[in-house]
């Protein structure tokens, strides 16, 4: 893998806009192309063919790099760490799996990012439990949803949906919200002093790349709800019904809604979901690692 590192040869901190403007400039493969370069790589450690497949999908990183630019860290480092991702997802990518590397490499491009987001910030800040990583990542992608990005106190109603999609407590929330609110570089904040140009200018491209991005965004959706379909026959079928009923329906039933159905308490209905969740998540952890698909 040491010539792997090599694949990259400039480095986002050392100028961000000159490193977005050279990385549009490496042309996209096609898939017969990045079939074969995949396998010159698997099967002979082909330096070369890493080196285009690595940069082939720079554009990605950055792109999904930018998602996270609300957590207070130089966007230049979260897209070099992003870029450590890439490099891992091609090192590990099986081409004869038959979908392509984007899809998969995007598995691998979140989850180093996020580790470097995790290790950024300050456990007691953020805080330790699955419950709480999993609202601090989705926390800014919901409000974003709701249209309530400004700064400030979420609405209450806006803080019970949030609360109970992400199966957390709304002091949870609340918490949360006030932790990651703060300066945030937006997409549209000026590159350079002149104020011409916006960061989400170098990220738009009107070539090929654009569709591609979007089918991989595509497979990985049908990868990922796949791989639900399947980790829900870990579940009994009370467990598979309040599951659905609470966290995989646009309008999701109440505790009492389920209690009343069920003939339990509320609490006991909530037990019942957070442990049916749990088992939900390392079923499909364990089926994406038997595929490969997790990184390791």
């Amino acid at each position: 893998m040491a010539n792997m590192k090599t694949a990259l040869t400039m480095s986002p901190e050392a100028g961000l806009s000159r490193y977005l403007a050279e990385i549009r400039k490496f042309p996209m493969l096609e898939k017969d192309q990045e079939f074969m370069l995949a396998k010159r790589w698997q099967e002979h450690e082909d330096s070369d063919a890493a080196h285009q497949l690595v940069t082939s999908h720079l554009r990605l990183v950055a792109k999904i790099a930018m998602g996270y630019r609300g957590y207070g860290l130089p966007i230049a480092e979260v897209i070099s760490e992003g870029n450590v991702g890439l490099m891992q997802a091609v090192k590990k990518f099986d081409p004869d799996k038959g979908f392509r590397l984007a899809t998969y490499a995007m598995w691998w491009i979140r989850a180093s990012i996020q580790e470097y987001i995790l290790r950024s910030w300050s456990l007691v800040k953020m805080g330790t439990t699955a419950a709480q990583k999993k609202l601090f990542f989705n926390l800014r992608r919901m409000k974003s949803q709701m249209r309530a990005l400004e700064e400030g106190d979420l609405r209450p109603d806006q803080v019970e949906e949030i609360a109970t999609k992400l199966g957390v407590t709304d002091d949870d929330v609340v918490s949360m919200n006030r932790r990651l609110s703060g300066p945030d570089a937006s997409l549209n904040a000026p590159m350079r002093a002149d104020g011409e140009a916006e960061w989400q200018d170098w990220l738009a491209d009107d070539d090929a790349d654009d569709a591609e991005d979007e089918l991989a965004e595509s497979d990985e959706f049908s990868m990922r709800m796949t791989l639900l379909q399947e980790a829900m026959g870990a579940l009994n079928e009370r467990e598979q019904n309040i599951i659905q009923e609470r966290r995989l329906t646009e309008e999701p039933k109440t505790l009492e809604d389920l209690a009343q159905v069920y003939g339990v308490s509320r609490e006991r209905i909530r037990q019942i979901e957070v442990r049916a969740f749990e088992k939900l998540q390392n079923e499909m952890k364990r089926l994406a690692d038997e595929r490969g698909l997790m990184p390791a």
